[in-house]
């Protein structure tokens, strides 16, 4: 039985949710869109899902409060990891999860679903829009995260299909999603905390000369802290991560690096930057870099120790974002933790 032919509900219209709705919509799928933002359901209802630029798909909404989970048929977590018990909370043990969420959360970890969902594309969707807005191109990457039946990957590569019809994003099917999962990670846990806690567009990272600085050294940090736990990594966009951490210890390579990449990430969104702007101030914050710390043990990780501590500082006292926190960041490292990069 194709689980195609049955629901597919996707929790979470936010960027990443609403466009593969309006993917699956598009293509003919039977979908529902939750969600639990009251206006983001009322102008769903009303208009469907608009993607900037390209056009809007009548999509089913749902608010969450009213939300069952399906017998049978995909659900799709398009969430923040936040949200993660309110849904654990309503969702079966044998419902066929697919999570499609960039950071680590144990008890997500924990449970037995098959298959997982990697966007290297970035969405941007407003809080109460159902309208997103695709900030910059990639793929989404659709495969196993244990071993699998037949039947399984069956459905699997059937979901991948099903993605790539419309062709609004390339979907690659993969027999192990975790090493495209833990690439992921090392990316966002630089990019998110550091953008969103300066209040900078994401391609500042690459122009402003301190934030570029931490960066580099968060990024750095990263993939040798993944090393170390020997974790599989996988090339997303143009460079494997290996070839990442060689440019990163070359000065002259690492500048033209940040060149070349620059123009791909001004104007992208980044998904954090919304937490620290509203009044309850939850962020994915222990998902990425307290996921990285504790993967560390006793491996040495002073930025991602630094972000951690600096995020509960703005979270505790509501602050708002400000450049002036990355300085907090360089005075609050021990002496000598960023180097240059010729002396790595």
């Amino acid at each position: 039985m194709n689980l195609l032919n049955k629901p597919i509900h996707i929790l979470g219209a936010g960027g990443i949710g609403a466009a593969v709705g309006w993917a699956l919509a598009r293509a003919g799928y039977a979908v529902v869109l939750v969600d639990s933002h009251p206006n983001k359901i009322i102008e769903g209802k009303k208009n469907g899902v608009t993607i900037v630029g390209i056009g809007t798909q009548a999509v089913p909404f749902m608010a969450f409060d009213e939300w069952i989970a399906p017998n049978e048929g995909f659900i799709l977590l398009c969430t923040k990891t936040y949200n993660n018990p309110e849904i654990f909370a309503r969702l079966p043990e044998d419902a066929f999860l697919v999570p499609i969420q960039n950071g680590f959360d144990a008890a997500l970890e924990r449970r037995h679903h098959a298959c997982e969902g990697i966007a290297s594309f970035v969405s941007e969707c407003l809080r109460g829009r159902a309208e997103t807005r695709i900030t910059r191109p990639g793929t989404l990457h659709i495969g196993a995260r244990r071993s699998v039946t037949a039947w399984e990957w069956d459905e699997i590569a059937s979901l991948a299909k099903a993605l790539a019809k419309t062709k609004l994003f390339p979907v690659e099917l993969v027999k192990d999603i975790q090493p495209y999962k833990a690439t992921k990670l090392m990316y966002n846990a630089a990019i998110s905390p550091l953008a969103a806690v300066a209040g900078l567009d994401n391609g500042a990272l690459l122009t402003d000369l301190l934030a570029k600085k931490l960066f580099f050294g968060m990024l750095y940090e990263n993939y040798a802290i993944l090393k170390h736990a020997h974790i599989k990594l996988a090339r997303i966009g143009p460079f494997h991560p290996d070839t990442v951490s060689y440019i990163l210890r070359m000065t002259a390579l690492s500048k033209l690096m940040a060149i070349f990449f620059q123009p791909s990430l001004r104007g992208t969104y980044c998904s954090m930057a919304p937490d620290i702007s509203v009044d309850y101030c939850r962020t994915e914050i222990e998902a990425y870099n307290g996921y990285l710390i504790q993967l560390a043990g006793n491996f040495p990780c002073p930025l991602n120790r630094a972000v951690l501590a600096l995020f509960e500082r703005i979270v505790s006292e509501n602050l708002k974002p400000h450049r002036k926190y990355l300085q907090y960041l360089v005075d609050s490292l021990p002496e000598g933790v960023l180097l240059d990069s010729s002396r790595r």
